[in-house]
Formats: structure tokens, sequence, C-alpha cells
């Protein structure tokens, strides 16, 4: 039986998402960045996130969209650093209401893989310049997307505060199940 081929990390900002994803390309598993450092990182992104928040989340959920796609046809596993229901819970943590394309992409693009949450982590957080969020706001943020990909039917298996090496070997025990 093959294992899952769509998983998802989520959770907190400064959690290490991006780390562990870096050490499973390392390791040669497929991955997809974090759409919204790429697009907080274009020239006008943090003005975007800031001046126009609904805006700036119809854009991740596109590039959500795009990253979905381009690994539609993979054989094997792919890690995500985010998916779909996050932009509904940047949305719930910026007060905003959620637009029916994101909700409908949400009900229609599925990730059959587990959706493993990096739960904040005070150890390890740290701000920067995309990542904006005071540490009570990184906790806001991980509780409104771990509710949201609740929301969507999704369980959301919490990663240990463990060294990365053991992060790893705990995600690839997830997405290579023994036969």
């Amino acid at each position: 039986m093959p294992g899952p081929r769509h998983a998802v990390l989520t959770g907190a900002p400064g959690a290490g998402k991006t780390t562990l994803l870096d050490a499973a390309a390392a390791a040669g598993l497929a991955t997809s960045p974090e759409v919204a450092r790429r697009i907080l990182q274009r020239p006008g992104g943090m003005a975007l996130r800031e001046q126009d928040p609904l805006a700036f989340a119809e854009a991740m959920a596109e590039a959500h969209a795009r990253e979905y796609e381009r690994y539609a046809g993979r054989p094997g596993p792919v890690l995500f650093d985010r998916g779909f229901p996050d932009v509904v819970g940047f949305l719930d943590v910026s007060g905003l209401s959620v637009p029916r394309s994101v909700d409908r992409i949400c009900r229609d693009l599925r990730y059959d893989g587990p959706i493993l949450r990096a739960p904040a982590w005070a150890d390890i957080y740290v701000q920067d310049a995309e990542r904006i969020q005071d540490w009570q706001g990184a906790v806001a943020s991980d509780e409104a997307v771990t509710a949201a990909w609740r929301r969507y039917g999704y369980r959301v298996t919490p990663l240990p505060l463990m060294p990365v090496e053991q992060r790893l070997a705990f995600v690839l025990e997830r997405l290579h199940p023994a036969a």
C-alpha cells in the first residue's frame, strides 16, 4: 500500500517548520516551501500584508493552489510548508471573513498525508523581517491555523519539541509507514 502523497507542516510561526523542511529536502524528500514568505519577500509584499490582508490571503491561496497542482502527478510523498487552511487561520486571526474562493479551495483540494503541527516553541522563536508577530501573536496564529485545519476535517498531529533530526525521523515514520 503506498504512503501519503501530500503531507503538510503547519503550526506556529518560528516553530522550526522551515528548518525541518530543509532537513527533509536534504534527506531526499520532495518539498514545497512556504508561499507566504515568498510573497512577503517580493517588492510590495509586506505592504500588501499590512494594507490589504484579504488580497494577501487570496495571493497565498492562489500560490498554494499552484504548488498543489505542481505536485499533483508526483508518485511519491511531498512535504508542504503550510497549506490551504493556513490561509483561513491567517484570516481568522486577522478578524477577516473567509472569501468563498478560499473556502472552496480548502474543501475541494485535499491533502491526503498527515498534517503535522509545529507548536509554538518559546525556546526557538525569533522574529525576522517577514515573521513580525510577537510571541503572543505566534501563539494566537498557531491556535487559529490549527482550528482551521480541524474545521476542514483534518486530523492534526503535533510534532515533538525535539532537535530537527528527531523531528525528521518522526515525519518520515508518518510518510513511509511500515508495511
